[in-house]
């Protein structure tokens, strides 16, 4: 429950250092913040990448990617970021938790649907 706060506080984050908004201006009238978290499977569940992505008006500015371990910077506004979180030990361990709780757990859930489907599909020939 202590990261339920989260999101509201990353995105407080993020919205003081919109480009355009530095030295008392005011933030832009329309901006596009988005988080997308993507899970890749090769083999199964045997190797599983996990990638948690974060964008500014389309443009990914940080992401984590699991196989490295960390939070990497994808332009200079993001760099701040990755800094900071990567030296925040309870969010790294939240974040590689991911691959097994979010993308492990999911891949279960969701071949299952698509084998019945498939099933229902192929009993119909």
């Amino acid at each position: 429950m202590a990261l339920a706060g989260l999101p509201l506080v990353l995105l407080v984050g993020a919205l003081g250092r919109i480009p355009g908004s530095e030295g008392g201006k005011e933030t832009p009238a329309h901006f596009l913040v988005q988080w997308k978290s993507e899970c890749l499977f090769l083999n199964g569940t045997q190797r599983v990448q996990y990638l948690f992505r974060e964008m500014y008006d389309r443009q990914e500015f940080v992401r984590f990617d699991s196989d490295l371990g960390k939070h990497v910077a994808v332009t200079a506004f993001g760099k701040a970021d990755a800094d900071k979180w990567n030296s925040d030990e309870q969010w790294m361990q939240y974040q590689k938790a991911e691959v097994d709780s979010f993308c492990r757990h999911n891949y279960g859930v969701y071949s299952y649907e698509a084998a019945k489907r498939e099933e229902r599909l192929v009993g119909r020939r």
